[in-house]
């Protein structure tokens, strides 16, 4: 997965788009231009000339703090960050930045969203099938991993569609082409930026529009660990989509879901110290016990061994002896 190329959105509000853009020209000892436009975005450089982006979105509710309050701010406090296509080593500096911005007064709510997107270049259609099923197999689990809002997982980022997944299993497309129609259902929306099809959890429009995998049921949050642990999270799911022959589209089905996530991030290669974040951010929502597979095997080795334990010598009073 660290070879895999990204980039990540960061919707956000609390301060406005110029501050934000000082904000990123103080870390990086650059400048901040404001290029306007429809988004009346702002442009900075970093040390490598790459661009980073604080760009207007209408669906965040602005707001700012004022006296200790949060109220309602004017639209220059709508703020997404927008960065530029990083590698896994930017990761780091991604923390830096969010932690950066929380001191200069950013702040999330419930109408801010993170947006993490995996270049596309190595995705044939049998690629995107994978991806296609490893999200309806494991959705369930990850929207209870991630706490995804309610109101976000019927809006902006929807569970699969029934009749693509259904569709792209039984037709198995060769060709992206193939499975380019099968995602519009039959009509090429490829060129249309705000195509209804791109709300969902894996955006599948972005491969076709932008080039890259988009995944979009993030919460936003100015936790350097969480969006770590986002980054990490969706570049380990598009390996695995890469790396795998084929993927199964049913449902997990589970009675202990944070063995069961657990044991499946493990598979994903979030194996060891480098990943230690992103599993207890991923599971420490997740009810269940970790360690066993079914609770109910530790109840009875405990039940076995407390009968099976020695019977314990009497303690004689002091000052007697037995």
């Amino acid at each position: 997965m660290r070879d895999l190329r990204y980039g990540i959105e960061i919707e956000m509000t609390g301060l406005s788009r110029g501050k934000a853009a000082e904000t990123l020209a103080g870390f990086f000892g650059t400048r901040a231009e404001h290029t306007g436009g429809s988004y009346d975005a702002y442009a900075v450089r970093d040390a490598q000339d790459r661009v980073w982006k604080l760009v207007s979105d209408g669906s965040i509710q602005t707001q700012k703090k004022v006296r200790g309050q949060t109220v309602y701010a004017d639209s220059t406090y709508s703020v997404e960050l927008v960065s530029p296509v990083c590698v896994y080593e930017d990761i780091g500096t991604i923390q830096e930045i969010v932690r950066a911005l929380r001191r200069n007064n950013a702040l999330v709510n419930d109408s801010c969203g993170i947006h993490v997107h995996v270049g596309a270049e190595k995705f044939d259609a049998q690629h995107l099938r994978n991806i296609t099923n490893i999200m309806a197999s494991k959705e369930e689990l990850i929207y209870k991993a991630l706490q995804v809002d309610l109101n976000r997982s019927e809006d902006y980022c929807r569970r699969v569609e029934q009749r693509f997944l259904r569709q792209v299993n039984e037709q198995k497309p060769q060709s992206l082409d193939r499975f380019k129609s099968i995602w519009y259902n039959g009509r090429d929306g490829s060129n249309v930026h705000y195509h209804a099809s791109r709300y969902h959890a894996l955006n599948l429009h972005s491969v076709f529009q932008k080039g890259t995998v988009e995944f979009r049921m993030f919460n936003s949050t100015l936790h350097a660990g969480k969006v770590k642990t986002y980054i990490q999270f969706s570049l380990a799911i598009a390996n695995q989509a890469l790396t795998q022959r084929n993927a199964r589209a049913a449902p997990t089905r589970t009675t202990n879901d944070r063995y069961t996530f657990r044991t499946w991030l493990l598979r994903l290669g979030m194996i060891g110290p480098e990943f230690e974040t992103a599993r207890f951010h991923l599971l420490s929502h997740l009810e269940g016990n970790i360690a066993w597979r079914d609770p109910s095997q530790l109840i009875r080795e405990q039940e076995e061994q407390t009968q099976h334990a020695p019977a314990q010598e009497p303690v004689p009073a002091p000052g007697l002896s037995l």
